[in-house]
């Protein structure tokens, strides 16, 4: 949702110049003094946010083993703030990255913040895990002999519980606050059975200061519908509890989690190659299959949690704890998260904690009436609202909403199964100006000022804590365009927490050069740097495009490429024109170096795998609230005679590929060549070589490529195959051999700083990647290695034809080099080899 910002990350170990930018309630009556735990952060002023402690209850919820995230964090009575303060002082970052010294101050800071956030909450609440477990005892639950309704409004005067069970008459069924600003009732059961019957409709009706009465769906509702003969309609809470017959129970075990998730971001509801709302079990059964087949690992869903307005993609969120109701049941996605573990696939939630919908009626915004600052769900005034996004924002200082969020983390992953979680909006929560207008540099003053806001990075701290502890598996990723330095590092080390990073800038770079440059003017140092352009240890989830890049008023790189060609020259049984060639070659070419060189782990958006065209245009007035645009043309890819399919296929091989050989998961990323008049890029990513040739004509025959290990080099991969819509230049039954380069152990003297060299056919705006030959494969024995072709060839997605290539076969690197003459080497972009902490200083550039 921040795509559109678009500020690019800073890089390995300091502030490199980026080659663009884009855009409680109250405790007991014995602690009468308020806890003001918003102290400043290094240069940051002092932050006025009271915090209120909540008092000590006979706990209903069960005790969690817990697990301190910093060594010597507080956990008992007899502590004090000097131990946090000792603690703070040894925070691992700075040990990672040097450059955050003068920073220290502020990391101290936030850590201490964190120590006694954590400190609090284990002397008040049992501890972060059962603090988390607040949907045990708000919202509605059921207890012996009734159900129990509670809800913080510490605003209200006066409270009552209506719905379909007492006709919407809350007379008989007043609520009583206590000293908290907690609402309570308990509606005993009649004649052995629930009085309020399940999926029947509630709602919270209060009065405040003015003495009006007003309906709200209650704040921790799990399940919300809408009728759909009412045009406009608002939302009814639904009492969700359904009998042991309708429930749905959990038949397979989470997947264990993947060395690097390739990621296919979906939404459930657009799925459908209809023009309606897809279903969560119609999604299962016909498009997880889909997600399996190309070697997919882990699937995302967006727009999960409920939202009135369906062309806000979800994340305009009016019920937290609700799926949403357009497609099916709390226990429909059960089955789907069930269906997709059962194919070996983790689900990751596209979750929304950084704002809230900005509706009365149907959101969390209508609790807030009358309420100060302390006691709300919201800032007040400018501070608690996005203007942006016309949402409001979390008082992340507040007790209460503590809970609320952290709890609704813990909901997600206990009741439904899901393996983690991508965080929208990551920087409007980090900083005070919410990255409007901000363009970041990479300065790190822009990450460690009084803009930074440290609640809500105390909340992010408290919140990884929490779900790697509850699942130590979690994937968490963290929607950031700005790039600052910790997010994807251990909280015990002093980060943030976070497992990955989206890499935010590589989509931006695309759509520039798809958009304003001609194919002679790409750069390929310039591609090679955005793509290595991120913070040493920190991983990322790198995508050349998302949902981001396929909204109405843009277009997805298919159609940028090939525009409306795609609906007249993508049919096999002719020639292919010229812009459909060159749209092919180049949309393979861009998802794959972005995921061979962009980060630790891929994303695609539904659809964008075959080279979807048009773009996604939610029902609205503007169309006629049509869904023509809000569906996937499934049966593009399925056609068998339209090229689409080609897409498909080579978007399936390269996830292969990565399955064959966790390159996506290898430390080791060398770039040796970024040669600009060639236009091509040879990079190293695990024991792989990759060629990227992106010159719109020159085929090079002989070309040298440098590589770590001496052997014997085969194709495990090749975009110009023709069961991938090329034209089957490159054989891939040659073997190529190395030649040793320069003096051994000196690398200035190497091929471009790598102490060997093998040589090959590189025909225009392909890419090839190569594979060493293991001493066991000769002696016959068949090995992982040496079956990706075979692999890929059996199924029909791969490379495996008996092609023919001119003067390819390299016989101890007798051949001669490109055009004949040696290439000189030059300084380009570094790439961290963390594996043998060497690093590539140079490229070739004639």
């Amino acid at each position: 949702m921040m795509g559109s910002l678009g500020f690019l990350p800073t890089s390995v170990l300091g502030s490199l110049p980026p080659s663009s930018s884009s855009k409680i309630s109250r405790n007991n009556r014995h602690l009468a003094k308020q806890q003001r735990i918003g102290v400043a952060c290094g240069s940051q002023k002092l932050l006025e946010h009271p915090t209120f402690l909540f008092p000590s209850r006979i706990s209903i919820y069960r005790r969690v083993q817990h697990s301190s995230s910093i060594s010597a964090l507080v956990t008992d009575e007899s502590a004090t703030m000097t131990s946090s303060e000792e603690d703070a002082d040894n925070v691992g970052i700075l040990r990672i990255d040097p450059g955050l010294e003068p920073y220290k101050d502020h990391f101290a800071c936030r850590v201490r913040r964190y120590i006694d956030q954590k400190a609090l909450l284990e002397k008040y609440e049992g501890g972060l895990e059962e603090f988390a477990l607040g949907y045990l005892k708000f919202g509605f639950n059921r207890e012996e002999g009734g159900i129990v309704y509670r809800e913080w409004a510490p605003a209200a005067q006066e409270a009552q519980l209506v719905g379909d069970f007492n006709e919407w008459n809350g007379a008989n069924h007043e609520m009583e606050k206590n000293q908290y600003g907690v609402w309570s009732i308990r509606v005993p059961d009649s004649g052995g059975n629930p009085t309020i019957p399940h999926n029947s409709r509630v709602k919270f009706r209060f009065k405040y200061g003015d003495g009006v009465w007003v309906d709200r769906i209650p704040a921790w509702i799990k399940y919300a519908t809408v009728d759909p003969t009412r045009f406009g309609a608002p939302y009814d809470g639904i009492y969700w509890d359904p009998p042991p017959s309708e429930r749905y129970e959990f038949k397979y075990p989470r997947p264990p989690k993947s060395k690097a998730p390739r990621i296919y971001e979906a939404h459930v509801g657009m799925s459908s190659s209809e023009p309606r709302i897809n279903s969560y079990r119609e999604f299962a059964d016909e498009v997880l299959p889909r997600i399996q087949a190309n070697n997919y690992n882990t699937v995302q869903l967006m727009a999960v949690m409920e939202h009135s307005y369906y062309g806000s993609f979800g994340y305009h969120v009016t019920n937290f704890f609700a799926a949403s109701s357009r497609s099916g049941t709390p226990e429909d996605l059960k089955y789907l998260i069930d269906k997709a573990h059962s194919l070996g696939l983790r689900v990751l939630m596209d979750i929304v904690h950084s704002h809230a919908s900005n509706n009365v009626t149907d959101g969390l915004n209508g609790f807030d009436i009358g309420q100060s600052s302390q006691d709300s769900y919201f800032h007040n005034g400018d501070r608690g609202y996005h203007k942006l996004w016309d949402s409001k924002l979390f008082n992340y200082a507040n007790w209460e909403v503590l809970r609320f969020l952290l709890s609704n983390l813990r909901w997600w992953l206990e009741e439904f199964k899901f393996d983690g979680f991508r965080l929208d909006g990551v920087t409007s929560m980090l900083y005070h100006h919410h990255g409007i207008n901000m363009a970041f540099t990479g300065n790190y003053n822009e990450y460690f000022s009084e803009a930074t806001d440290i609640d809500a990075v105390v909340y992010l701290m408290l919140a990884n804590s929490l779900i790697h502890n509850i699942l130590p598996d979690a994937t968490v990723i963290a929607e950031d365009v700005s790039g600052i330095p910790g997010l994807g590092r251990l909280v015990s080390e002093g980060g943030i927490g976070f497992d990955y990073r989206l890499a935010m800038a590589i989509p931006d770079k695309w759509i520039d050069y798809l958009k304003n440059k001609t194919d002679e003017e790409w750069s390929v140092k310039e591609i090679s740097w955005t793509l290595t352009n991120r913070r040493y240890t920190e991983k990322c989830i790198a995508y050349a495009e998302s949902h981001d890049q396929a909204i109405v008023g843009d277009k997805t790189i298919a159609f940028l490429l090939m525009d409306t060609e795609m609906y007249s020259g993508m049919s096999s049984l002719t020639d292919a024109s010229p812009t459909v060639e060159r749209g092919l070659a180049l949309h393979k070419m861009i998802h794959f170096i972005t995921m061979a060189l962009g980060g630790d782990g891929y994303l695609n958006f539904m659809g964008n795998e075959f080279g979807h065209p048009e773009w996604i245009d939610f029902p609205r007035e503007g169309n006629e609230w049509s869904y023509e645009k809000c569906r996937r043309q499934w049966n593009l890819v399925d056609t068998e005679h339209l090229r689409y399919k080609f897409m498909n296929a080579f978007d399936t091989a390269m996830n292969l590929l990565d399955e064959k050989f966790a390159f996506l998961a290898s430390t080791k990323q060398i770039v040796s060549s970024t040669n600009e008049e060639d236009k091509v890029i040879v990079f190293e990513r695990g024991d792989l070589v990759f060629v990227f040739n992106f010159h719109p004509d020159n085929t090079y025959d002989g070309y040298k490529v440098g590589c770590d290990l001496p052997g014997k080099y085969r194709v495990a991969l090749d975009s110009d195959a023709l069961e991938f819509g090329g034209h089957g230049r490159v054989s891939h039954h040659v073997d190529h051999f190395t030649s040793p380069e320069g003096i051994p152990g000196v690398p200035e003297t190497n091929f471009n700083n790598r102490p060997n060299s093998f040589k090959i056919l590189s025909p225009p705006r392909t890419c090839v990647v190569y594979h060493r030959v293991e001493e066991s494969e000769e002696e016959g024995s068949a090995s992982d290695l040496a079956s990706v072709t075979e692999t890929l060839a059996a199924a029909g997605i791969g490379p495996g034809q008996d092609n023919f290539e001119e003067s390819g076969f390299v016989e101890d690197g007798d051949a001669s080099p490109s055009r004949g003459k040696d290439s000189e080497a030059e300084e380009t972009n570094k790439t961290k080899d963390v594996e043998a902490e060497k690093t590539a200083e140079g490229a070739s550039d004639d």
